[in-house]
């Protein structure tokens, strides 16, 4: 798929809804090639903004890793560890042959055990590729379901705010929350959003091992490079 055609098939509803026409366009692009890139500690070892990038953004035990790993359907694609804090790293993937886009691992925020300047580099870095980054197209921050949004989440929305970076709120984790109590969550959450300026008006709920809301994102995500 090149970007023409997905930008002609991943078209939304006035409601920002994903048609069943987009889910399938999405699937069959998640489909084919999807390869680690790179690992960049600083701005200046990312490479050209030559192609749209999609950044996952979340606490440090969002489980960011793993959902990568369950929307590109490859075990181990991107790094998952029971130590959170693990990615340090802007990690790159590259979707499509030729590549249509990039997915971008940010490092995991929040994370109150790790050394303070190691805090103050993954601040730093966040906050560079946010403001620096010309072919971001938008952010995913994945929250908790169990656990919603916290004052750090917070702090991450109002920076992409402020420096007017297009974001979705994805939760993770979504079979470990009652039907009921997902829905709530949901309804709240939507409310917030609609308060933030870049805040996209659809949230995802998601589930790793059900794959729930999987489908559904990879569709956000295609939907979100080629707007």
């Amino acid at each position: 798929m090149t970007g023409e055609q997905a930008h002609g098939t991943m078209a939304t509803g006035e409601t920002g809804k994903i048609t069943p026409a987009a889910i399938e366009a999405a699937r069959k692009l998640f489909a084919g090639p999807i390869a680690f890139q790179l690992s960049a500690p600083k701005l200046e070892f990312l490479p050209s903004a030559d192609l749209p990038e999609v950044a996952f953004a979340g606490r440090s035990n969002v489980g960011k890793s793993t959902l990568l790993n369950a929307l590109t359907g490859r075990q181990g694609l991107a790094r998952t560890s029971n130590t959170p804090g693990r990615t340090q790293e802007l990690n790159l993937f590259l979707v499509g042959e030729p590549p249509v886009l990039r997915l971008v691992d940010m490092p995991g925020y929040g994370y109150a055990e790790a050394p303070k300047d190691v805090v103050r580099q993954w601040a730093l870095l966040i906050g560079d590729y946010l403001r620096g980054r010309p072919t971001l197209k938008r952010v995913l921050v994945l929250v908790d379901a169990r656990h919603g949004l916290k004052p750090v989440d917070r702090e991450i929305m109002d920076l992409m705010d402020k420096s007017a970076v297009s974001y979705q709120i994805v939760l993770t984790k979504g079979d470990k929350v009652k039907t009921t109590a997902l829905a709530a969550t949901l309804a709240a959450m939507e409310e917030e959003a609609r308060k933030h300026p870049a805040a996209h008006p659809v949230l995802i709920a998601t589930s790793s091992e059900t794959k729930a809301g999987i489908p559904e994102l990879r569709a956000a995500v295609v939907a979100a490079a080629f707007s």
